[in-house]
């Protein structure tokens, strides 16, 4: 079921006695339970009949005796077990999902790994609730993500400030949600975001920063790449050597992984690799320019860089001068 749906279904108070969230992405997890937590009673019911209790610091007699207690002065009683991924005794709760209060609204947030979908717990609550899966968006589909995100508070964003935003922030929803939500602040409704906007309010340089770095170095434009390793230098938390490695790790990698596909049409490199055509489509250009032999020494040198950069095996060398050596031998 679609998370919009299940929030739809709470704030119109349609209410079911058991929602089990679980997944590796806490976003949607903490958007139901949220609305949950916010619509599910009215203000002056909460005191007495919403208990928020927490996995690690909670004791599975106490869970039961919430869940079995009836509601005051109201129809329903909540219950949001948060962290439950770290209540030791979670299994023995099989017996409550498979018969749970009526007036009781279990709300479970099972967070950062799925649930075993063998158990019969799991299968108890479908049976009696909802069961949301909630999972990560993969990475070639992020940048779609934040446009559809964008699009949903009335702004629109350009495909290369979507990019910027997903290559800095990462696949982590919460965090691109809240540096979004922050920019409506500042903007004007209906502006279509570019990445001066993003440069200006979010301090994503749209010269300088690890997306571009990246693509210089696959392109292999060293005068620009030294330009922006010499801008992390001076600014280095817009570019650090222990993320830029990873970036670089994972562009090599898929270069060599296309070296040797049988079929190199844009569209099978997609396939292969799980990535937009368009990416696909870039990447086998940037193939052209580093042939299996470079590639496999180039992974060897970000191994070796990796290790700098952690201090194995240096004690003195400053990172930018890391970040220059290793640019160097990445592109010579």
């Amino acid at each position: 079921m679609d998370y919009k749906l299940i929030i739809k279904d709470i704030k119109s108070k349609k209410l079911e006695k058991i929602y089990f969230l679980h997944g590796e992405e806490p976003f949607y997890i903490d958007l139901i339970s949220n609305a949950i937590a916010e619509n599910a009673l009215e203000e002056f019911e909460r005191d007495f009949n919403q208990t928020v209790l927490y996995g690690k610091d909670c004791d599975l007699l106490a869970l039961l005796s919430e869940l079995k207690s009836y509601p005051m002065m109201s129809e329903k009683r909540v219950v949001i077990l948060k962290e439950a991924q770290d209540l030791k005794q979670f299994d023995e709760l099989e017996s409550y999902f498979d018969k749970p209060l009526d007036s009781t609204v279990f709300v479970v947030c099972y967070k950062y790994k799925a649930f075993d979908a063998r158990k019969k717990s799991l299968k108890n609550a479908a049976k009696n609730g909802i069961v949301f899966k909630s999972d990560k968006v993969k990475e070639y589909q992020l940048s779609e993500w934040i446009q559809a995100y964008v699009k949903s508070l009335g702004f629109g964003i350009t495909s290369k400030a979507g990019m910027l935003l997903a290559e800095f922030l990462g696949n982590d929803l919460g965090r691109i949600v809240k540096e979004i939500e922050k920019l409506s602040l500042l903007i004007e409704a209906g502006t279509n975001i570019n990445e001066i906007h993003i440069e200006e309010n979010i301090g994503i340089s749209k010269d300088y920063n690890i997306f571009e770095l990246t693509n210089a170095i696959a392109t292999k434009d060293g005068m620009k790449a030294f330009r922006i390793v010499q801008y992390f230098e001076y600014n280095p938390k817009a570019g650090e050597l222990i993320v830029i490695i990873p970036n670089l790790f994972k562009l090599f990698t898929q270069l060599m992984k296309i070296h040797f596909l049988p079929n190199k049409s844009r569209e099978a490199v997609a396939q292969a690799l799980g990535v937009h055509p368009f990416v696909a489509g870039e990447l086998s250009n940037q193939r052209n320019n580093y042939d299996p032999k470079k590639l496999a020494q180039n992974i060897a040198t970000l191994h070796e860089y990796d290790l700098k950069a952690k201090g194995v095996g240096n004690a003195t060398t400053p990172s930018g001068e890391l970040m220059r050596e290793m640019t160097y031998k990445l592109l010579h």
